[in-house]
């Protein structure tokens, strides 16, 4: 425990009016390095969070948290095995699909995309594509009516808008007296959706389920079961448990699988950003090096008068320990509160920035998400604000010992 005179003596020496003010100086930079450091790092790792949060909300909008394809050419016996998934208490919801390939034609525009048969009730429940409809509905796809809805991107490709009558290309061939001819069909376009992912805005075309079934000859079987999970984290477990679970035979995989390289890059950029932005930080805590190294110097009869009223090395030690944790606390602090009062307020921040420069950092034009997210997590603020008082007080350990190993006798004798 420290005792009250080290405790005040450490203190005074922070708060003194030194005859070297070029050490006050110092102190003063090494608290500010620290404040904007800290507060960089806060900032920048909660922009980064909200980037994974709207990226993955975007992706998972779409795709879906467990998805269940069936072998062999299909899945006959859908609603068996969505009931068989219900079982699991983290199961919202379960909705049949037909994937295939196809080629979407408007007069003489011809675009590659990925076609999906879908459920409008039952996919609505899964994914949230019907909240990011530019016109029309999904519910606009009638079984029979060969209703299409285009991403916006691949819309824009082709030349398609909502009421027009467009054609896709199955890539299964059937046969005529003529030879192999692709099967073709006219669709008429229902809806426009735009969910700000452009792998699935220029690459993505909804049908209804029977409609997909026959214009790929599925007879009454589908491409699988995509599931909804109360929790998406839960998702690598929930596949493990259902394929011990299922009795159909179907192969399982969840999004961390299917999306497992982009967020492992955003998880590996995370954590690189972190390194670099602590350097900044660990380069102000070390500052208080030169601070207390001079600091010491420039106490040497104090430290020598102390050690002959019988203070001991250690309780010097703690004088100035003291000293620089005080400078690394106040620069902390200062810095946790900047920087979680700026990652509260980016989007106040940020564009009143952008309007006092006259640039905007996403435009709208070439970025998909414009403005710049934020998901302040108190686990980071933690780790940030203990990592940097732990650099702080490594910082003083040197300094410390050398003003412990001062001899009285050599520090007195010119005085």
């Amino acid at each position: 425990m420290l005792t009250p005179y080290e405790l005040f003596v450490g203190l005074r020496y922070t708060r003194a009016k030194r005859r070297n003010h070029f050490i006050s100086f110092i102190s003063v930079t090494s608290m500010l390095g620290i404040a904007l450091g800290v507060a960089a790092l806060i900032v920048v790792l909660s922009v980064m969070n909200g980037f994974q949060k709207e990226l993955r909300a975007r992706i998972l909008g779409v795709a879906s948290h467990v998805q269940i394809t069936g072998m062999a050419g299909g899945l006959r016996d859908w609603r068996r095995v969505a009931s068989q998934t219900a079982a699991n208490k983290e199961v919202v919801a379960a909705a049949p699909y037909v994937m295939a390939q196809g080629l979407i034609s408007n007069h003489q525009t011809v675009q590659g995309s990925i076609v999906r048969g879908i459920l409008p009730a039952e996919e609505d429940r899964v994914a949230d594509i019907g909240m990011h409809m530019k016109s029309g509905s999904l519910g606009a796809l009638q079984p029979g009516k060969f209703g299409i809805v285009l991403g916006s991107e691949l819309a824009l490709s082709i030349g398609a808008h909502t009421g027009d009558k467009i054609v896709v290309i199955a890539p299964q061939g059937q046969v005529t007296p003529a030879g192999i001819m692709p099967r073709l069909k006219q669709f008429d376009v229902v809806g426009i959706f735009e969910v700000g992912m452009y792998e699935y805005d220029a690459g993505l075309a909804l049908i209804h389920l029977e409609d997909a079934q026959k214009l790929y000859r599925m007879e009454d079987k589908v491409s699988g079961v995509r599931l909804k999970l109360k929790d998406l984290f839960a998702a690598p477990r929930v596949a493990h448990e259902l394929t011990d679970t299922l009795d159909a035979d179907v192969y399982i995989a969840d999004w961390t699988r299917s999306h497992a390289n982009f967020f492992r890059a955003v998880q590996i950029e995370k954590r690189v950003m972190f390194i670099i932005l602590l350097l900044i930080v660990a380069v102000a805590a070390f500052n208080i090096v030169s601070t207390l190294v001079m600091a010491v110097t420039d106490k040497r009869a104090d430290i020598a008068i102390l050690r002959t009223l019988g203070a001991a090395p250690g309780e010097v030690m703690k004088i100035f320990i003291i000293q620089g944790a005080l400078i690394g606390m106040i620069g902390t602090l200062a810095g946790v509160l900047g920087g979680v009062l700026i990652a509260l307020n980016v989007d106040v921040v940020v564009p009143a920035i952008e309007r006092l420069i006259g640039v905007q950092f996403l435009a709208k034009d070439v970025y998909y998400i414009s403005d710049l997210p934020s998901d302040l997590h108190l686990q980071d603020v933690a780790v940030i604000a203990l990592t940097s008082f732990a650099l702080s007080l490594a910082a003083t350990l040197y300094p410390s010992l050398r003003a412990a190993r001062v001899n009285p006798a050599e520090a007195l004798r010119y005085e």
